[in-house]
């Protein structure tokens, strides 16, 4: 099965702490690395992860608030020491250009690459990325500014072929790709052989919700319904729901209510309020209502789809 994973860089939330670091995270789709977030030091936090820098050619980013965003020049630094010479794309709210270009301008000067900002909106649904191994929509949240999560759709991969069966066939090399493709086979003497003997179907196509900063909003369980994995942030216990509501965040059971909603198969709950020592009682509140629920934490890599 081909490699889908995601690697998290940071999992804590506005105010710093020695548990965690800013929100980022990096998302391996076929050895092609796209970051979601940015959050403060996320440089070094990237360089621990030993995931190699010059495969990271895409950043998403959620929304203006510091701590998923402030990284952006120190990474930007870094790659300029590095030397790389790729173009680096970010996406984002179009703000993000106008308050990061005299800085890129400033601290970065001479730079020997191109940074390419792209436009989001965070209120639509829409492929605002899309390759021949993945597509990246924006969901739209609710939060105290625009602000949106990403679900990563993986492609369908071409069927696999079944040796013994092309090796008894004759089948020449230059079909092998028609043959992944569903093409059915003709021998010499005409018989048709169809694809299914040849071929086995690949594992069905993964994918990954990333939920930012959003109070409870239900109304993006139909989007994300059946994610093999689903990122939802959890700043609060239920006990401070209050609290939730008035910053616009979630509590761990209401994120466990959006996966419970959503048919998700498995359920990463992370963005922890600086309050908590101990998340383990935000893990059981969201265990309570969907079992299948894991914490996010630093250097921690989940296969979507895997276990």
């Amino acid at each position: 099965m081909e490699k889908f994973d995601v690697h998290i860089l940071g999992c804590g939330s506005a105010l710093p702490t020695l548990r965690h670091n800013a929100t980022s995270q990096v998302v391996n789709v076929r050895e092609k690395l796209f970051m979601i977030d940015c959050g403060e030091g996320t440089q070094v936090h990237l360089r621990r992860s030993r995931l190699r820098f010059n495969r990271l050619n895409h950043i998403f980013i959620s929304h203006l608030h510091g701590d998923h965003c402030f990284g952006l020049i120190g990474l930007v630094s870094t790659f300029c020491m590095l030397e790389r010479t790729a173009r680096l794309h970010v996406y984002a709210h179009p703000e993000l250009e106008r308050l990061l270009r005299p800085q890129l301008d400033f601290f970065c000067k001479g730079m020997p690459f191109d940074v390419v900002f792209h436009p989001i909106d965070p209120s639509r649904r829409e492929v605002v990325y899309d390759d021949r191994s993945v597509s990246v929509e924006t969901i739209p949240l609710r939060h105290r500014l625009p602000c949106c999560g990403f679900l990563f759709r993986e492609k369908p991969a071409l069927n696999h072929i079944r040796r013994e069966m092309v090796d008894f066939y004759h089948v020449p090399v230059y079909m092998m790709n028609r043959i992944k493709n569903g093409e059915d086979f003709v021998t010499e003497d005409g018989t048709v052989i169809p694809n299914e003997r040849l071929t086995f179907p690949a594992a069905p196509p993964r994918s990954y919700a990333y939920c930012s900063d959003t109070s409870y909003l239900p109304r993006i369980v139909e989007q994300i319904e059946g994610a093999d994995l689903l990122f939802h942030e959890a700043t609060f216990a239920s006990d401070n729901e209050a609290r939730a509501k008035q910053t616009q965040h979630s509590t761990a059971a209401q994120a466990a209510r959006i996966a419970q909603a959503a048919k998700v198969k498995r359920l990463m709950i992370g963005h922890f309020s600086a309050r908590y020592d101990d998340e383990k009682a935000l893990l059981e509140e969201a265990q309570a209502i969907f079992p299948d629920t894991i914490l996010a934490d630093e250097n921690l890599t989940v296969a979507v789809g895997g276990r």
